[in-house]
C-alpha cells in the first residue's frame, strides 16, 4: 500500500525521515540565540572576544609611576637637563677663572722682565746725568731702549719739589730745607723731596721701585 503523504511534510535527508517540526523548530533556536547576541552587542554589554588567545595585559606591563606621578623617563630627562645645567655653569665659571688667571699671568711676567732691566736702566740715567749720553751711537740705543719699554706702560717718576708720598717714595734722609733751590715751591706746606737719590719707575699703576729720595720740610 503507497504512503498518501505528500512530500513537504516529511523531508527525506540520507534516506530517514525528518519530522519538518522538528527542523523547524531547531531553526527558531538558533535565530532567537542570534537576536540575544545581537541585542547584547547593541546594549553595550562585553562580549569575550572570539580571538584566540586574547588575554588581559600582566602586572608586570602595566606602567607604574612614582610618588610624584610622572613618568620615569620625565624624571630622567629633567635630572639630565638640571646636570647639564650644572656642567655649563661650572664650565662658564672656569673660563671665566682661566681667563683672569691669564691676564695676571701675562702682567706679572711683563713686571718681571721690567724689574730685571731696572739696573740697567740706572746705569744709563747715570750716564746721562754724567753728561755721558748726549749724542752718538749709545745715546740713540739708550733712547730706544727706553722708548721701547714705554711701550709696556714703564715710566720713570721722582723729582724734586714733589711732595713726599710713602707709596711713590722712599725717604733714605732728611736734609735742611733750601729756600734758595729754584726747583723747590716757594708755598710748600708739607714734606718735599729736595733730591732724587734713585728715580722709581712703575708699570702702569703698580709701583715697580719707589723712588730713593731726601725730604725737607718747609720753614
Amino acid at each position: 500500500m503507497t504512503d498518501s503523504r505528500m512530500p513537504g511534510e516529511d523531508e527525506v535527508f540520507d534516506g530517514e525521515i525528518v519530522d519538518a517540526e522538528v527542523v523547524d523548530d531547531s531553526v527558531e533556536e538558533d535565530s532567537a540565540d542570534d537576536a540575544i547576541n545581537t541585542e547584547s552587542a547593541n546594549d553595550g554589554e562585553e562580549v569575550a572576544p572570539a580571538q584566540a588567545g586574547a588575554t588581559a595585559p600582566a602586572a608586570d606591563e602595566i606602567p607604574v609611576y612614582g610618588d610624584s606621578g610622572e613618568h620615569p623617563d620625565t624624571v630622567l630627562a629633567a635630572q639630565r637637563l638640571e646636570d647639564l645645567q650644572r656642567l655649563n655653569a661650572e664650565y662658564v665659571n672656569y673660563k671665566r677663572r682661566v681667563d683672569r688667571d691669564r691676564a695676571a699671568v701675562q702682567e706679572r711676567a711683563v713686571r718681571d722682565v721690567l724689574d730685571s732691566l731696572l739696573p740697567v736702566l740706572d746705569d744709563i740715567q747715570l750716564a746721562r746725568d754724567h753728561g755721558d749720553l748726549t749724542d752718538g751711537p749709545f745715546a740713540a740705543i739708550a733712547d730706544k731702549l727706553e722708548s721701547s719699554l714705554g711701550k709696556f706702560g714703564l715710566t720713570r717718576f721722582g723729582a724734586v719739589g714733589e711732595v713726599f708720598d710713602p707709596t711713590r717714595h722712599e725717604a733714605l734722609m732728611h736734609a735742611a730745607w733750601d729756600a734758595s733751590n729754584p726747583d723747590l715751591p716757594t708755598d710748600a706746606d708739607s714734606t718735599t723731596v729736595v733730591q732724587v737719590l734713585q728715580p722709581g719707575y712703575r708699570s702702569g699703576e703698580q709701583v715697580l721701585r719707589p723712588a730713593r729720595v731726601a725730604v725737607a720740610d718747609p720753614e
